[in-house]
């Protein structure tokens, strides 16, 4: 007996799986004749999913492409560095003026650290001014910055034409300059065409033996807006501004020799610091201590929750589309309460009637994001062009784009085509 059920449930399962296919496809026929039977109607429905997709993919575009690039302005500002700048100075009601007004560190800091923290890759010292720079009848108002040869190093900015200043050139203090491409630029100069001219900066000549590469604007500045002169120079020439202890500085930018020694050489720069200042606790260190990575993480964090930000705020729409096509779906159900009676009288089960409608509401959704998609990729794509904004489109947020809009439609459909599948027969066929 149990052979004979076995039997006959094999035989009988076929032709249920087959049924289940034929009602699933029905199903969708239904869903589908229904919706292109009112198709401005369908189309007006969708418009919230489209607009609420197409924002927030193309918010989120930009967001990730602020963050993008904000990484790469970091990154380029060399590898593996670590800022040491001035500390704080207070006025006499011990109100701060903010890091690096106190004048605390020296050239003779910046030659310790690189002598005796054996972490430490190469050290450049900087001293910064504004100043006019003048050529010919052109003129430009730019940051001159006195450093040493290991600026390129530290900070991977190398000569676009001609050379870097030398050791020799910095212990004569000779009146040499490097130019950023933004001055070139404005002095109506060519990078070729600036090398052996002479500069005016502060009344001084300064001879021209290279210009830097292209490295673009950052958060803080553009850094081809800048002048390098040797330390020297810049401090017996153009600043004039010495301490009893050698020639004073702004910053020191720090190479370590890894990332992972990172840690290491700023435990070392901050003790060394501390002997050669008398600054040991429970004194204040008279002068601040950054690193690159720490730079990077509070960028990223900072655009993160810009990103988070903007998509939220572009996500209310779909919240809105939802409830649009909830809306619609109440009232097909109210439309079509004769069609329900009918299609219940001859045999169709309420769950039958429940996956008609939440079909119905899906596939209204999902079409929608689709074409949000489309429009929120071409929109992204069209940003950088025509505003110069990076932007950065991923697969992951349009996958989270195509699971949202799913969300959407089974979430407020669910209750309209509940409310059809509870209809009584008898009642719908009835009604009007």
């Amino acid at each position: 007996m149990t052979t004979l059920q076995q039997r006959t449930n094999s035989r009988l399962q076929p032709r249920v799986e087959s049924r289940r296919r034929i009602d699933v496809l029905e199903t969708i026929n239904l869903a589908r004749s229904s919706l292109l039977s009112n198709k401005l109607r369908s189309a007006l429905t969708m418009l919230g999913v489209i607009i609420g997709i197409a924002a927030v993919i193309s918010m989120v575009a930009i967001g990730r492409g602020a963050q993008s690039q904000t990484e790469q302005q970091l990154q380029s500002l060399g590898s593996n560095l670590i800022f040491v700048q001035n500390g704080t100075a207070n006025t006499g009601s011990a109100a701060s003026l903010g890091a690096g007004t106190a004048t605390t560190l020296t050239w003779d800091d910046a030659k310790a650290i690189a002598s005796s923290c054996a972490a430490v890759k190469a050290v450049a010292p900087s001293l910064t001014a504004r100043a006019q720079v003048v050529w010919g009848e052109a003129n430009t108002n730019t940051t001159v910055w006195g450093t040493t040869p290991a600026f390129v190093t530290v900070r991977d900015f190398l000569p676009l034409t001609g050379r870097f200043f030398n050791q020799a050139e910095v212990d004569q203090a000779a009146r040499v300059a490097i130019l950023g491409q933004t001055v070139v630029d404005t002095l109506g100069l060519t990078p070729t065409s600036a090398l052996g001219k002479t500069v005016r900066i502060r009344g001084e000549d300064f001879v021209v033996v290279g210009t830097l590469e292209y490295k673009g604007s950052d958060q803080f500045r553009d850094q081809d807006d800048q002048v390098l002169v040797p330390i020297t120079t810049m401090a017996s020439r153009i600043v004039g501004v010495n301490s009893l202890g050698g020639i004073s500085l702004n910053s020191i930018s720090v190479s370590a020799k890894s990332h992972d020694q990172m840690d290491s050489a700023q435990f070392q720069i901050t003790n060394l610091l501390r002997l050669r200042h008398k600054s040991l606790p429970p004194r204040t260190d008279d002068f601040l201590i950054r690193n690159q990575a720490d730079l990077v993480n509070a960028a990223t964090a900072v655009t993160g929750i810009f990103t988070v930000l903007l998509g939220a705020t572009a996500a209310i729409s779909l919240v809105v589309g939802g409830i649009g096509i909830m809306n619609i779906m109440l009232v097909s159900v109210t439309e079509r309460t004769r069609e329900i009676g009918i299609r219940k009288a001859i045999g169709a089960r309420p769950s039958d009637i429940l996956w008609q409608f939440l079909v119905e509401a899906v596939v209204l959704a999902m079409s929608g994001g689709l074409l949000g998609i489309a429009i929120g990729v071409g929109v992204a794509s069209l940003i950088q062009p025509l505003f110069g904004w990076q932007t950065s489109i991923s697969i992951e947020s349009i996958l989270i784009a195509l699971a949202v809009c799913l969300t959407i439609g089974v979430f407020f459909g669910v209750y309209p085509a509940r409310q059809a599948a509870r209809l009584d027969p008898i009642a719908a066929l009835r009604s009007d």
